[in-house]
């Protein structure tokens, strides 16, 4: 056969319409199909020798190409071609079974306990602070039972403390916790849990879940969608934004139950100043400033104590009860501490005595679906949902207020407050365990990654649903690829809630996976060995930020042995311990202006060490005056503290820190972590240092960096003449 005409015949081949159809009919998507391809295309090309068969075929259409009446036409191939694609794609062996079991277009007959009787679906829906909620929780206390599902382990914790208060016995469910109200440790007919952990099997007579507008969570949707089709109650109440209205009425639609909606206005006016801050000096008691980074946040605390105020700093990894203690600071009208400093973690789940909401930034980092990091501005919900949290009903300051710090940004947070919150379009789904299992029985070797890839690609939603993002999934699941684990242990583990971008909690869970595989129990001194428990308040911003780290650790431990209670078995004494971390993270906070500047002090002189959401800690001038303009951009001489300057002044100091730079750094050149470090190995002596130091300050004022004589040009211009030649 010719080379030439069998490879003219394979490409025509591949570009047929009725061959792509054919393959799509077969499971062959675009992708697949010329994945498929381009391996038979080799096959042929490079075997040898093929089967009889193939070959006739193959003679037949070379030998009548071009003729009227053919022996043979290039979609005789597909039958070998579908044979070959077989063979490296296992799956569509048994294809119809695997779109059967990733079929998501009906999720409510996934629950067919619910579906067994007709609820009472009760939306309530209103802005922040306008008693929605309150209505819907009178309800859950005077009913027999009772579930109340949050976004928050603080929501929860708040309804569960309430419930109690009022004679109404009610359990606390969390990923982490189980705190019952009746000391025999029977459960208590009303329970406050996290949204996630809600049963659908239990029978209760009043539901609420809280927060429904996060069923368009990219990650956690799937939590809101589960709970709101198959709680088993008599009455649902739903709390959220009115936003939510049309999907969860076409959703209760496809169950055959109607939705009656109850509208709520906000309980005390909200006014959007004409002025911004502009500057820290005309800060007011009650006031509360949001940031979207740690380090606004470390930036900001520092020059408010530096006026001589006292200010409460909450931020999103801080354990819950140093949250619950800087909220409850900042609340005591005896307290000085009058100045709040927070992320959006004070969206929700805190009650907060704020007068005015002063946005530092109206921009705000986020992830895009391919996991690239964005910057763009806060949406109207966001925005609604932060500045909704001034002049909270029942506290002393009966109008909420809020502007920005930057006077450029004030207009454009005035565009969207005033435009009309993006309606909810589709809930969040999310495959089960049963669901990767029945997967796994077809496609055995398949990895637990590919598990979940191949289920994604098959998965049909209709447009009520979307797939939620599985990315930390698949990041966990390759983490611990390597381990030898069950299945079901492998989904376990790889659902474990950690922000992944914490090496120090990644690396713990690979060690908790690789004993647990072993099956060596996790004990309470295995964990004070791995996390060198106990632990000494912290003396800078990095220290601190590890403590964080290992508060989340001791979280994954509690999480895990609530699912494996033989393997992890001392879940009481890490919970004592935490408490105690907690007190000294609490500690930290309270002295977080000290902690940055000890930082400073322990990279070197003039400069400051920080902490970053997403890298680790950065060296930046102490005097920078560098904020993000209203785009987000940053000048790269000045990865920051962020200091805020008002608008006008930021290219005059941005021009005076340039200037400035280089002289300082050449002072305290040597001296930085880098020289200690090599003072500290041997490798570098005090007199070496001194020289050094000597001799870089002899080359500034020669007036180069590194040329510091005339033979240094001379030479470099031999090299360069060198590299010319």
């Amino acid at each position: 056969l010719s080379a030439g005409e069998v490879l003219k015949n394979l490409n025509k081949f591949y570009k047929r319409k009725e061959i792509q159809r054919l393959g799509a009919e077969n499971g062959l998507d675009a992708r697949l199909f010329h994945q498929a391809f381009i391996s038979f295309r080799k096959y042929i090309m490079e075997s040898s020798s093929v089967s009889a068969d193939l070959h006739i075929i193959l003679n037949d259409i070379c030998c009548d190409a071009g003729k009227v009446c053919l022996l043979g036409h290039v979609d005789d191939l597909f039958p070998f071609f579908l044979r070959h694609a077989k063979q490296i794609f296992p799956m569509l062996d048994c294809m119809d079974d695997l779109r059967k079991i990733s079929d998501l277009r009906l999720p409510p007959n996934w629950y067919p306990d619910a579906r067994a009787i007709q609820r009472k679906i009760i939306f309530h829906a209103g802005p922040t602070n306008s008693g929605k909620t309150y209505h819907a929780i009178q309800r859950f206390l005077s009913a027999k039972s009772g579930i109340y599902c949050g976004p928050l382990k603080l929501l929860a914790h708040e309804i569960f403390q309430k419930s109690n208060d009022a004679n109404v016995p009610c359990d606390l469910v969390t990923g982490e916790e189980r705190v019952y109200a009746n000391e025999d440790a029977r459960q208590a007919p009303h329970i406050a849990c996290t949204i996630e952990m809600c049963s659908t099997n239990t029978p209760y007579e009043v539901a609420v879940i809280d927060e429904i507008q996060m069923i368009r969570d990219p990650a956690r949707g799937w939590a809101w969608t589960r709970a709101l089709l198959g709680l088993c109650a008599e009455e649902i109440h739903i709390c959220g934004e009115a936003a939510a209205i049309d999907l969860v009425t076409e959703l209760m639609y496809t169950t055959g139950e109607e939705v009656e909606v109850r509208n709520y206005e906000r309980l005390t006016p909200l006014a959007v100043l004409d002025y911004a801050l502009e500057s820290l000096d005309n800060l007011r008691p009650g006031d509360c400033i949001v940031c979207f980074s740690k380090n606004d946040i470390y930036s900001v605390s520092r020059q408010i104590e530096a006026r001589g105020l006292e200010c409460a700093v909450i931020y999103g990894s801080l354990p819950p009860g140093t949250k619950l203690e800087q909220a409850k600071k900042f609340n005591d009208p005896d307290d000085p501490c009058k100045i709040l400093v927070a992320t959006d973690a004070i969206g929700m789940g805190l009650n907060l005595c704020i007068k005015r909401i002063i946005f530092n930034s109206i921009v705000k980092p986020s992830v895009n679906e391919k996991g690239e990091k964005e910057i763009d501005s806060i949406t109207t919900s966001q925005a609604l949902q932060i500045a909704g949290r001034a002049g909270r009903y029942g506290s002393s300051f009966k109008q909420g207020e809020v502007t920005t710090m930057h006077r450029g940004d004030l207009m454009q947070l005035k565009e969207i407050l005033s435009e009309p919150v993006r309606p909810v379009k589709a809930a969040g789904l999310h495959p089960t365990p049963e669901q990767i299992e029945m997967f796994a029985y077809h496609l055995p070797d398949a990895t637990l990654s590919n598990l979940i890839d191949i289920f994604v690609s098959l998965s049909q939603v209709d447009g009520l649903y979307f797939v939620c993002n599985i990315d930390d999934f698949k990041f966990l699941a390759d983490m611990i690829q390597h381990i030898p684990l069950n299945l079901r242990s492998r989904y376990v583990f790889c659902t474990a809630p950690l922000n992944r971008k914490e090496p120090f909690v990644c690396t713990t869970l690979l060690k908790f996976a690789r004993q647990f595989s072993r099956n060596e129990p996790l004990t309470f001194d295995w964990l004070c060995r791995h996390t060198k428990w106990p632990l000494a308040a912290p003396k800078n911003i990095k220290e601190l930020v590890h403590l964080e780290a290992v508060h989340d650790v001791f979280d994954l431990y509690l999480w895990l042995s609530y699912r494996f209670m033989d393997m992890f078995p001392d879940a009481v004494l890490v919970r004592d311990i935490q408490k105690k971390l907690d007190d000294i993270i609490q500690v930290g906070v309270c002295n977080i202006t000290k902690l940055i500047r000890a930082s400073q002090s322990t990279v070197a002189p003039g400069t400051a060490e920080v902490v970053s959401e997403d890298f680790p800690l950065s060296r930046t001038k102490r005097d920078t005056r560098v904020v993000p303009d209203r785009h987000g951009a940053k000048s790269t001489e000045a990865l920051s503290i962020a200091v805020e300057v008002p608008g006008e002044r930021r290219a005059k100091n941005l021009k005076a820190y340039r200037s400035g730079t280089r002289q300082e750094d050449l002072k305290s050149h040597g001296r930085g972590s880098l020289a200690n470090r090599l003072l500290r190995e041997g490798l570098l002596t005090q007199e070496m240092l001194r020289q050094l130091e000597s001799e870089w300050q002899d080359q500034h004022r020669n007036g180069r960096y590194g040329f510091g004589s005339k033979r240094n040009d001379q030479n470099s211009s031999k090299e360069m003449g060198k590299k010319k030649k």
